[in-house]
């Protein structure tokens, strides 16, 4: 007699109607950060820039891509890697026929990096794509060697299946910049990261600004919320040009600013290994933020 075993589903949060993970899928003893941010602020920038900080302190790094357009790591390999997806669909999606190496791409200094891909526009659901990476990487015990993973999660999209990831992370970044639509961004992933923080181990750990000057707007929202500035990353022009070069910011001259903003990684890296305390922000309704962001 087969005894089919059912796995409790567990809740996303009240009033959520997400894709839900089941339990037994987790990523292990790593130290798992999502990171999140308005579209085209600099996540995948940041996020690899990072990496590379983690790999420089001796730690083993691996960096997923959640985004349709595959770019997270392109400045760790150099080149436009396959998706997950793309592999699975190049087997009629049976995992068992793959190698690590048709998924799992070195890149600078070691950081594994991986590309999830998305689902066909329009259909399909991002947390799918995010399981089936996470499934295929434990089944090839991929993990189990690895003190951090790194997902840079596609734009500000805090609902559906590209928030899945926070159902793996212990702690989520957020990427903004000192001006009003970042920050109103920031303000609706730190809903979700408080709802998803409900019934999942996930916490915020707090904002990177990034290509600002100043970070006077960022702190006036941290004060009304408790949130907390982790790391600044100015303006530099060395950072444009290193993802024109498909390099990181590891890889270029050792000008002041360029080492200036290499240290800033790897202070930050060296307090997110350290372990940073949790925050427990409170978002602010949509009109809150228009009568407390701008200029008195």
């Amino acid at each position: 007699m087969t005894v089919i075993r059912r796995i409790p589903a567990r809740g996303d949060g009240e009033g959520s109607v997400q894709v839900q993970m089941a339990p037994d899928i987790t990523i292990g003893n790593a130290q798992v950060f999502a990171v999140y941010g308005k579209g085209g602020i600099g996540k995948s920038t940041t996020s690899s820039n990072l990496s590379v900080a983690f790999s420089k302190l001796g730690k083993r790094v691996l960096q997923i891509g959640c985004d349709p357009k595959h770019d997270s790591t392109f400045t760790l390999t150099k080149c436009l890697v396959p998706t997950v997806i793309d592999v699975l669909e190049s087997v009629n999606f049976h995992p068992e026929e793959l190698r690590v190496e048709d998924f799992v791409y070195p890149g600078y200094n070691g950081v594994m990096c991986v590309e999830a891909g998305g689902p066909p526009a329009g259909t399909g659901c991002g947390g799918y794509v995010v399981g089936q990476t996470v499934k295929l990487l434990k089944e090839h015990h991929l993990l189990e060697d690895t003190d951090v993973v790194i997902f840079d999660v596609l734009g500000d999209v805090v609902c559906g299946g590209f928030a899945s990831p926070l159902q793996h992370a212990g702690r989520a970044l957020i990427v903004a910049a000192n001006d009003f639509d970042s920050i109103f961004a920031m303000n609706r992933i730190c809903a979700a990261i408080k709802a998803k923080a409900k019934n999942y181990e996930v916490r915020l750990a707090g904002v990177i600004a990034n290509r600002s000057a100043s970070t006077d707007q960022i702190e006036k929202f941290n004060a009304r919320t408790g949130m907390k500035t982790l790391a600044h990353l100015p303006m530099v022009d060395a950072i444009r040009v290193s993802r024109l070069k498909k390099m990181t910011l590891f890889e270029m001259d050792p000008t002041p600013e360029v080492v200036a903003v290499q240290n800033e990684y790897l202070r930050l890296a060296e307090s997110l290994v350290a372990g940073c305390e949790p925050l427990d922000a409170t978002p602010l309704k949509d009109r809150e933020i228009f009568d407390l962001l701008g200029f008195d």
